[in-house]
């Protein structure tokens, strides 16, 4: 038992975070309350606490201590292309998109190698957040060609763009390149969501191609990380 017991307690205190003994954003006892407690060594907590983190029961918050993630979040696909508003309609919470920003420019340098374009180009700059009953934890930023999409409202951008794409102007959306990384919040998301402590985001980058393989999309995802978990339905081939 001794040699395995960070292992006992992890698996304790993970069945405590299921049955709901200990509720999401509620902070678990300190490293010296559970070394009281199961009689044994902070470095044997910390294992445990370790392995609760990597398994995505809890995040650690310096100067805070570590906190219960909801186990419940919502399920966001990896290799899916699917809307924002697809997703929400599939889920049970109170849902609101917020349209902060909205317009027309011309784009810097990043934007124009993130979109492969020309810096005479104009561009929609759409900026929401996405509010998870009460609470804003993701900020969505969109650019979109405007020689691909010609004509875009802040009305619309409220509801879907997809589905004004492909309803309305008849394209098709047909591929994305996507990236994850996880990165230090910025000033705006300071600013933009309701971080509750969290140092950083999940930025899910999307490069967002038409039929006829015209990249028309560059979407940065800004993701507040403990309501929120991504998901892909992996096959190994067998030689």
């Amino acid at each position: 038992m001794k040699k395995n017991k960070y292992k006992y307690i992890y698996e304790e205190l993970a069945a405590q975070i299921k049955d709901g003994s200990f509720q999401p954003g509620e902070l678990i006892p300190s490293e010296h309350d559970l070394s009281a407690h199961y009689e044994t060594s902070r470095e044997t907590i910390r294992k445990a606490l370790t392995l609760l983190s990597q398994n995505g029961y809890i995040q650690k918050l310096r100067g805070k201590g570590s906190v219960v993630l909801d186990t419940n979040r919502a399920s966001f696909p990896i290799s899916g292309l699917v809307s924002f508003k697809e997703l929400a309609d599939q889920m049970s919470s109170d849902i609101w998109t917020h349209v902060v920003g909205f317009g027309l420019i011309q784009p810097e340098p990043y934007l124009q190698h993130q979109l492969q374009c020309s810096a005479k180009e104009e561009i929609w700059k759409v900026i929401r957040t996405r509010t998870f009953d009460g609470e804003r934890v993701i900020l969505d930023k969109d650019y979109l060609l405007k020689k691909h999409i010609p004509n875009l409202t802040e009305a619309i951008c409220e509801q879907s763009i997809y589905a004004y794409i492909e309803q309305e102007l008849g394209l098709i959306i047909s591929f994305a390149k996507k990236e994850i990384t996880v990165e230090p919040c910025t000033e705006e998301d300071k600013s933009l969501l309701d971080l509750n402590g969290f140092s950083h985001v999940v930025v899910v980058r999307n490069y967002v191609y038409l039929e006829d393989a015209s990249l028309f999309q560059y979407t940065e995802s800004r993701h507040r990380p403990d309501k929120f978990r991504f998901v892909d339905f992996a096959r190994r081939h067998m030689k």
